[in-house]
């Protein structure tokens, strides 16, 4: 799937996002859709009949409350961008001055939703919810107005804008996350084991056992030394 950015007239809500998370919704909309609703006391993205659409552009924390209560009678799908190219594009501090566009090194990884599911793993039990991963394409603006953080010597995120969404993944049951489980992996393992297996950091191997054990894909069953280990459960079990 490779849907390009296209140009849009404001809708509600859109002033008080930044426009990532208004670019995303746009091209997701599809005819017939309903777009800020009302659903109790929560306004939703995007209702497509008994599908409720929530785009997060951030941490999940936020989400937690709305999922939970939303979840009980809709099917809900959360969609999480995955940013697979970023360009940064550097202003000195307006709008009419020179551009520096320059590509970062950095590049996504599928494993990176962990990085915010560790907030909300246990929700993914309900059947009505879902989760849906963008990878994208996205430009960066910043302005040098020495506002912003010392890590980036004052320069100011301003913006981030949808480039290009190139693909997606749908995990529309807790079963579809056991693709993190290597088929190869020798049972039980270590969150070591798991990162020298798929080459991702002890840490992030962490956060992915922390998940998958909270939606009941694998189960811990002892210690070898300080590590936990871990083996998968059987969906028949």
């Amino acid at each position: 799937m490779v849907m390009k950015r296209k140009k849009k007239a404001p809708h509600i809500g859109q002033l008080n996002e930044r426009s990532l998370h208004a670019d995303i919704k746009a091209a997701l909309l599809l005819p017939g859709d309903r777009c800020e609703v009302m659903i109790g006391r929560y306004v939703v993205d995007i209702v497509r009949d008994n599908l409720l659409i929530e785009i997060q552009t951030g941490n999940f924390t936020a989400l937690r409350r709305k999922i939970m209560d939303l979840s009980g009678r809709y099917i809900v799908r959360v969609v999480y961008p995955l940013v697979l190219e970023k360009w940064i594009v550097k202003k000195k501090s307006g709008d009419d001055d020179p551009e520096k566009r320059r590509k970062s090194p950095k590049k996504g990884r599928l494993i990176d939703i962990f990085k915010e599911l560790v907030y909300i793993p246990e929700l993914f039990i309900n059947e009505n919810l879902e989760i849906e991963l963008l990878l994208i394409r996205m430009e960066e603006i910043r302005i040098n107005d020495g506002k912003g953080s010392w890590r980036r010597k004052g320069v100011s995120i301003v913006d981030r804008r949808l480039l290009e969404i190139t693909g997606h993944y749908l995990f529309r049951t807790v079963e579809d996350f056991r693709r993190f489980v290597p088929e190869g992996i020798a049972v039980p393992f270590s969150n070591s084991n798991l990162a020298a297996y798929t080459g991702y950091s002890v840490r992030d191997a962490g956060k992915v056992t922390y998940c998958l054990k909270k939606m009941g894909v694998i189960r811990e069953v002892g210690k070898k030394r300080n590590a936990l280990l871990f083996e998968p459960v059987n969906p028949a079990d």
